[in-house]
């Protein structure tokens, strides 16, 4: 992305988080592309025969971040992390609507393991991912803010470190910890 962009696109965002639905409107054509990316991402992961498609993916997640009443994105890095979340949101209910919806509700499982370490793209049980989320959102907020920011957004550990205002030492520390708390959580469960 070009410096450029860059500014125009901080500028939109500043003008969003004060209100101006103009601003909103602009900033889809602006950041689609990294939202596209974040959601090619996000369904590489997912099974081969899934039902969302990208596009629909950004669309549906824009559509859920226009809406927000309030906006506190501050940045490029707030902006993406808060499209990641929305788009694991989106991604965790249509998962939970498509198990109910077969016979038994039970749908095939693959553990997370070592996808959040090494970022392998493979298939992961994201019901089984967001409920070990919220038990680690439960236990520490901010760690949970860490996978979702660096798993789910694909921020660095410098990016993530700027949204979250700690030291990016810090954020290395808690990634770990919370790979290892995920890990043991999905495999128990």
């Amino acid at each position: 992305m070009q410096a450029e962009d860059t500014r125009d696109i901080l500028k939109l965002l500043r003008e969003a988080r004060d209100g101006s639905a103009a601003a909103v409107d602009q900033l889809l054509p602006k950041v689609y592309d990294e939202l596209r990316y974040l959601a090619g991402a996000y369904l590489n992961r997912e099974r081969a025969d899934h039902t969302l498609q990208p596009t629909a993916l950004v669309h549906e997640a824009y559509l859920r971040l226009i809406g927000q009443r309030t906006v506190g994105w501050e940045d490029r890095a707030q902006f993406l992390a808060a499209a990641a979340s929305v788009m694991r949101r989106i991604l965790v209910d249509h998962a939970r609507r498509t198990q109910a919806a077969k016979r038994g509700g039970h749908a095939s499982r693959t553990p997370l393991d070592d996808a959040i370490a090494t970022f392998e793209e493979r298939a992961i049980d994201l019901i089984s991912l967001d409920d070990a989320l919220t038990q680690l959102a439960e236990v520490d907020r901010r760690k949970c803010q860490i996978v979702e920011l660096r798993f789910f957004a694909g921020l660095t550990a410098e990016e993530t470190a700027r949204v979250l205002q700690v030291n990016v030492r810090t954020i290395e520390r808690e990634w770990s910890v919370a790979r290892a708390w995920l890990r043991s959580a999905l495999q128990s469960s």
